[in-house]
């Protein structure tokens, strides 16, 4: 009896010992499990803050961050209008012209803006199509113009009077073959031979240089090219105390798809603004610029 007694002390001693040793191995790995997830939301962007989920422009959807408040610009400006473009619903995809999505992450709003449906909208017409729609929205027909790539002046002017383009070879002449109109429709098809013919190299000869810490909102970054790339500055920020300046970007891409606010993937926590006080080069998430790409309307 002594020695059966004594047996099932013993194993009884073992048995507890093992569910201990599990018990304390379960704590150890959701221990271990906890100060992972941790880790992961340690390294989360820290933006949330600064972004209203129902701000339906980039003035309302993007706050600038602590100790930085947006430059001052005339209200009729070019530079207000890009600051007021309309945006999607927070999370919205970027559609290309053919409808497909762009989901790589690069962008963190989309402009509210169509494409079209051909491949034409590309990042330099964007652009154009930016500038285009704030003077016809002003009706200053006049400014809008753009250069083709063999430098023919493509005026709206004479476009809303009748007059087309005729193209042959690479030689471009007007003709009087179209109907007067101020109406959109007719605007946009003005844009589309626009596109056709006009992109990053001849945008960037007809753009001015800008001394990069003299950046305005408007400004252009561009390298002209086959391809090439730009993408434009849409708002600004400036600390008083210290003078530092932010700026955030927008861009089209190839192929042709619709307008975005692009990240910050350098500096997450400072996304979507980027400092003027970078040092070296300007890396987009889809190129990479220098400080004398910045170009001005």
């Amino acid at each position: 009896m002594n020695t059966v007694f004594t047996l099932s002390l013993f194993f009884t001693s073992i048995l507890s010992s093992l569910l201990l040793w599990s018990c304390s191995s379960n704590t150890e790995v959701k221990t271990k499990e906890k100060e992972i997830v941790i880790k992961v939301e340690d390294q989360k962007p820290k933006t949330e803050n600064r972004i209203s989920e129902t701000g339906k422009t980039i003035l309302e959807r993007f706050l600038p961050p602590n100790g930085f408040e947006r430059t001052e610009i005339s209200e009729s400006s070019f530079s207000a209008y890009l600051r007021s473009l309309p945006l999607k619903p927070k999370g919205s995809i970027v559609k290309y012209y053919d409808g497909r999505e762009k989901t790589n992450g690069v962008y963190i709003a989309v402009v509210d803006m169509d494409v079209g449906k051909q491949n034409l909208q590309q990042c330099a017409d964007a652009i154009m199509r930016l500038r285009a729609e704030y003077f016809y929205k002003k009706k200053d027909f006049d400014k809008i113009h753009f250069n083709f790539t063999n430098g023919f002046n493509a005026e709206y002017s004479k476009w809303r009077k009748g007059q087309r383009i005729k193209v042959q070879g690479n030689k471009c002449s007007w003709t009087n073959n179209g109907t007067s109109s101020d109406s959109y429709e007719v605007f946009r098809k003005y844009l589309t031979q626009v596109f056709m013919y006009a992109g990053t190299l001849s945008l960037a000869k007809e753009l001015k240089k800008a001394e990069w810490t003299d950046m305005q909102i408007g400004d252009v970054l561009i390298q002209g090219g086959s391809p090439g790339h730009a993408v434009i500055v849409v708002d600004m920020a400036i600390n008083k105390k210290t003078g530092e300046k932010l700026f955030m970007l927008a861009q089209s891409y190839m192929p042709a798809q619709e307008t975005q606010i692009l990240h910050n993937l350098n500096n997450q926590q400072l996304s979507p603004w980027y400092s003027l006080e970078l040092n070296g080069a300007i890396e987009t998430p889809e190129w990479v610029f220098k400080k004398g790409d910045l170009r001005r309307f």
